[in-house]
């Protein structure tokens, strides 16, 4: 499989397909009736799920977000999978006790093994900056038996006229992360400003990792034939 290597600071785009989201949709649902696993929210200030409106804002809320965290992060699976001619996953969230130990897929190559955790997000728009970021918890990464070498981010975002788009931003080398040679770790309680002035704190500490620091995807020929593929550039 020829393989292209994209400049710093590129990602990819492709459309996701109905059936794609449907098998997401499938396995997201069997995992909210059969594990019963914690969120990343539960027990944190507020008791309320990210984008669940105000505190407290109750249990249809909170099984909306969970829903939708679950949903994205498996679609986020089975868009990588498809795009790299894997094995799709056979779960939503992890095992039966929702713990893959950070290994959402093993790929081996001739010098060394990668074992990649998917990290996925949604966004409003599919133009993508160089200082968006993407948030990892202390406490995942240093997370005792993770089996996780790298992370490979991709966001979704809705198009009026194309529908579900993945942008595929690329790897994150967790050692790199680890040793401080990308990334910023903001311990618990750290104040943040958002670029539109408003405010949030870290309730626990948090590794923030630059759009710009993600080392683009592998591109292949097989990916540049998928529907909608085009190659971006971070603004």
């Amino acid at each position: 499989m020829e393989q292209t290597v994209l400049k710093s600071g590129t990602y990819i785009q492709i459309s996701v397909g109905d059936e794609q989201r449907l098998e997401a949709r499938e396995l997201v649902e069997y995992s909210l009736r059969h594990h019963h696993v914690s969120n990343i929210w539960d027990g944190k200030p507020g008791a309320g799920a990210p984008g669940a409106g105000a505190p407290g804002a109750g249990t249809s809320a909170t099984l909306a977000s969970t829903r939708m965290l679950r949903f994205t992060g498996t679609l986020g699976e089975i868009v990588f999978a498809d795009c790299y001619h894997l094995p799709r996953p056979t779960r939503s969230f992890g095992a039966t006790d929702g713990q893959d130990w950070g290994q959402d897929f093993l790929i081996r190559s001739e010098s060394e093994n990668f074992s990649v955790d998917i990290k996925s997000m949604k966004r409003k728009s599919g133009t993508l900056a160089g200082d968006y970021v993407l948030n990892i918890p202390a406490s995942q990464l240093h997370k005792k038996g993770s089996k996780t070498t790298h992370y490979f981010c991709i966001s979704f975002h809705q198009s009026d006229t194309d529908g579900t788009i993945a942008s595929l931003l690329g790897f994150i080398d967790k050692y790199a992360l680890e040793s401080g040679s990308i990334g910023q770790l903001y311990k618990s309680g750290t104040r943040r400003t958002r670029t539109d002035g408003s405010t949030f704190t870290f309730h626990e500490s948090t590794y923030e990792i630059d759009f710009k620091d993600i080392a683009p995807p592998v591109l292949t020929d097989s990916l540049r034939k998928l529907a909608g593929f085009r190659i971006c550039e971070l603004k």
